[in-house]
């Protein structure tokens, strides 16, 4: 199995009449087996070839997740071309502009939801030969193309030229580029990781070696298609089991697309699920706000199960034990009463979550573990296809990012690239077949990224004694104190929002300044219920109120200093001294977020420069300031 298309042609022969792909269109999921899917793919493939797409064309694809993604990427890659696959929530003329021009793409085939895009854009990409569109609509202005067309187009070449498109696509290499996936990046210039053939059939390998699938099981993407880890473990490792995989119901709108979530959840009931750690909390949020509506006694009994299920599960490799008998015994009965009704709600049939993303808090495990739908963390990077370790149902410690993919050599390396032993923190850097051949038109960057066939992650980490990593921030993103010594902020970021209802969002910063400041997303809702519980009848508009939200948010802080409940838990040196409270939350929408919902640092902090400067004067220190009132509105 050494190209996507040996992959594809393999489950074909094995698993032809099972269900590979559902969708809904209208009222209900309706399947499409193998043979299906692949008779689909053949037909836009010989429709690409009779459009005149040749081996190493570019070929932008602009979809929502959809049965035509899969089949139009899989055709694409049939005639030799490379997919150049483009997020849905790219809204920038700058940002869809740049990626076509710079991956010098020909064709494109996009949605009908998206198309509007491509018009507002299509007169400065005079290359383009032609657009595909996935959807009918009224009207085709200039080089557009409804598929249809494509697909007629198709059937007739595959009438006299059958054996033109099996040796087109058999021609295909291992070592051939399949897609070019271009990174979020922090400026308008993104780069372009080429990935090969080999690069993801290596990786599904990779990952079977750690999760195993049943042709009975399904999942139900709910992660962008365009990123490689909804490619690899969204549905080419399923292909590889002969198992089935269903897209979240397209919406009028993004909103209502996320809004199909818990619905298609609920009515498709897959077995296993991916998810990132944005979605991972809101799905949590879902679930306590559905408790709390049951009242307050309901609510009660619920943190009680979660607290008895913490302290019987551990960190999951540990569970359970003689002296633990009796809380297994509670367990069954809270089970019964609410873990059970919360696994209904999702489907009913749900194995585990993949979890991507380096960073899910282990209290955000721990919750998912209780309910009896874990969520087993991975770690990855695009450049790396983009599987490198993951927890699993069979060996799995809570806070890790679980053990490596076989065929992959991993060492930590300190400054000097030095190797680390056991146990010591450093950069993360590996080789094996899953790292990416470059990066796209940008030799410097390649050079410096991949040494020798190593790929430099830039993440830091480390190796336990069982084999278990540990992943702990960003070398780009560290702070960095006026002596001189640095720290990852991602840990503490993520642990003091985790660790309360009143914080949505944080950034620490520091960059070798007298002390560590803060910019902080708060939750408003409940900083508005906690004034309301503590001081009945306040008005939320009043100087009393925000004064009392702006004191709980430095309590908060405060638990973690010295004296204080949490005290030790981090470095107070790398706790915020200063605190800017913001209006509004980091989104993909306001661009200080990127495709994997990951902060993007250097645009953040650009943008609340003026607030980050304020921080260290003496107003500004007191968390009771003037723009910190302003921001509670």
């Amino acid at each position: 199995m050494k190209t996507i298309i040996d992959l594809f042609e393999t489950s074909v022969k094995k698993y032809g009449k099972n269900t590979f792909l559902w969708e809904k269109k209208t009222t209900k999921y309706e399947p499409v087996t193998y043979e299906e899917t692949q008779r689909q793919v053949y037909r836009f493939a010989a429709g690409l070839m009779s459009l005149g797409v040749q081996a190493g064309d570019k070929v932008a694809l602009l979809s929502e997740g959809r049965n035509d993604w899969v089949t139009s990427e899989l055709g694409i890659l049939y005639t030799g071309a490379v997919n150049v696959p483009l997020s849905v929530k790219l809204e920038e003329k700058n940002d869809l502009i740049f990626r076509l021009k710079h991956s010098e793409t020909k064709y494109i085939v996009t949605s009908g939801t998206q198309l509007r895009k491509i018009r507002l854009i299509v007169h400065d990409l005079p290359f383009i030969e032609r657009v595909i569109v996935l959807d009918t609509i009224d009207a085709y202005d200039g080089n557009e193309i409804p598929v249809e067309n494509i697909l007629t187009e198709g059937d007739r070449f595959l009438e006299t030229n059958y054996d033109d498109l099996i040796a087109r696509s058999r021609a295909v290499k291992d070592d051939d580029m399949a897609n070019i996936s271009y990174t979020s990046g922090t400026t308008s210039d993104p780069k372009g990781i080429m990935l090969s053939h080999r690069n993801y059939t290596a990786n599904v390998e990779q990952c079977m070696s750690l999760v195993k699938v049943t042709p009975g099981d399904s999942n139900l993407i709910v992660i962008p298609l365009d990123h490689c880890f909804g490619h690899v473990v969204g549905f080419y490792t399923f292909m590889a089991y002969g198992a089935n995989v269903a897209t979240v119901q397209t919406g009028k709108t993004p909103i209502e697309s996320l809004k199909n979530i818990p619905l298609n959840i609920k009515e498709f009931q897959p077995t296993i699920m991916m998810s990132v750690p944005a979605l991972a909390k809101n799905f949590r949020k879902n679930i306590e706000s559905t408790i709390r509506k049951k009242g307050k006694r309901t609510e009660k009994f619920f943190q009680k199960a979660l607290k008895t299920a913490y302290e019987y599960n551990k960190e999951g490799y540990n569970k359970g034990g003689i002296a633990m008998l009796h809380k297994r015994i509670l367990l069954a009965v809270y089970d019964k009463l609410f873990f059970s009704k919360v696994r209904g709600a999702m489907g009913g049939k749900m194995k585990f979550f993949i979890g991507g993303g380096a960073l899910l808090d282990i209290e955000l495990q721990r919750f998912f573990y209780a309910i009896g739908i874990p969520m087993f963390q991975g770690y990855g990077l695009s450049e790396a296809t983009p599987v490198i370790s993951s927890n699993t149902p069979g060996k799995h410690k809570l806070g890790s990012s679980g053990v490596l993919v076989k065929n992959l050599e991993l060492k930590i390396l300190d400054l000097k690239e030095k190797e680390l032993p056991v146990g010591e923190k450093g950069e993360i850097v590996i080789k094996g077949e899953n790292v990416m051949l470059g990066y796209w038109k940008n030799p410097e960057a390649t050079a410096d990224t991949v040494r020798d066939g190593w790929l430099y992650t830039g993440d830091m980490g480390y190796l336990d004694k069982d084999g278990f990593l540990y992943v702990s921030g960003r070398f780009k993103s560290l702070l960095i104190s006026s002596d001189g010594e640095k720290y990852s902020p991602e840990g503490i970021e993520e642990g003091l929002c985790d660790g309360t209802k009143y914080l949505e969002q944080m950034l620490l910063h520091n960059d070798q300044d007298p002390y560590t400041v803060a910019l902080v997303v708060p939750e408003k809702a409940q900083l508005k219920r906690y004034v309301e519980r503590i001081r009945p009848g306040l008005d939320w508009d009043t100087r009393e109120a925000k004064e009392l939200a702006l004191k709980k948010i430095q309590e908060i802080i405060n638990r973690y200093r010295s004296g204080g409940v949490y005290a030790g838990e981090y470095p107070e040196r790398w706790l915020p001294a200063a605190i800017a409270v913001l209006p509004e939350p980091f989104t993909e929408q306001n661009h200080l977020l990127n495709s994997s919902l990951k902060m993007i640092r250097g645009k953040i902090e650009e943008r609340y420069k003026d607030r980050l400067e304020y921080l260290y004067s003496s107003e500004g220190k007191n968390i009771l300031n003037d723009r910190n009132m302003f921001s509670l509105k």
